[in-house]
């Protein structure tokens, strides 16, 4: 593709070729299969819904997108004299869109311990997709899960020292045999560039229970909860291999080439 489009005309291409609405993440793996943004950064979900989100609270009617349900959009009809019930989100359930990141911010499951190159200064490298910018997230704050295969063998959370040094000593202590997953739910604001910001205010009730809930749902996966907890997946990361493990491989296997000549 010669020009990259902006976000607000990628959207607006995978909407209008769409027969139907789609959820933002939808909207955002498509401009990711069409190539749509070489430029992803780092939280390209988050983004695209920011960008219809901020759209239909400053432009109201004259937005081009729709809200038809939660993180659910469509193009607005361009012959449109009256509104539907869906036309004209209501501030606070714009707002609702906007701030459902506040808390958990970032989180992934069942990343490998394998993957990792554990030193006190350990790299948890992670991606939202393909093209989308790495992320460090040994600086996160949060909580996080331990497994042995697929069973929980230990919660503990990380406030004064971060994710990475937290799991490091885990390599160290009396559970550095018992474990070869883990999982984490962060706190800390990750901005597009795909660094770790600073800590937020603090959050009310209406806030605080629904985070609460979605990390139980996507810790536990209860079998009655059909659906995932509230929008998380727009703040998952995918585990990326530490680049040092493969070099560490490739000089490995180099050596042992050597030795047999």
């Amino acid at each position: 593709m010669a020009d990259e489009r902006t976000w607000r005309e990628a959207i607006s291409h995978v909407l209008g070729a769409s027969a139907e609405p789609l959820h933002y993440n939808d909207i955002t793996e498509q401009i990711v299969a069409q190539k749509l943004r070489r430029n992803l950064g780092a939280t390209p979900a988050a983004t695209v819904n920011a960008h219809i989100a901020a759209s239909i609270k400053r432009d109201g009617h004259s937005s081009p997108y729709l809200r038809v349900a939660r993180g659910v959009f469509a193009l607005r009809p361009s012959d449109t004299s009256t509104t539907t019930p869906h036309d004209s989100p209501s501030e606070s359930e714009v707002g609702e869109v906007e701030a459902q990141y506040d808390i958990i911010t970032s989180f992934g499951m069942f990343w490998r311990r394998g993957s990792v190159e554990w030193t006190a200064s350990s790299r948890l490298l992670g991606m939202q997709g393909i093209g989308a910018k790495q992320v460090d997230f040994y600086g996160q704050l949060g909580i996080y899960l331990l497994y042995d295969a697929r069973e929980v063998i230990y919660v503990g959370r990380c406030t004064e020292r971060p994710l990475g040094r937290r799991l490091y000593e885990h390599t160290l202590d009396r559970l550095s045999t018992r474990w070869d997953r883990f999982s984490w739910f962060g706190l800390l604001p990750i901005s597009e560039d795909g660094e770790i910001g600073a800590a937020p205010g603090p959050f009310g009730p209406g806030k605080i229970i629904p985070a609460l809930e979605a990390v139980l749902i996507e810790a536990l996966e209860p079998r009655q909860n059909r659906k995932r907890g509230d929008d998380l997946a727009a703040v998952e990361y995918m585990q990326k291999l530490d680049p040092e493990i493969e070099r560490r491989k490739k000089r490995a296997t180099l050596e042992e080439a050597l030795r047999k000549l």
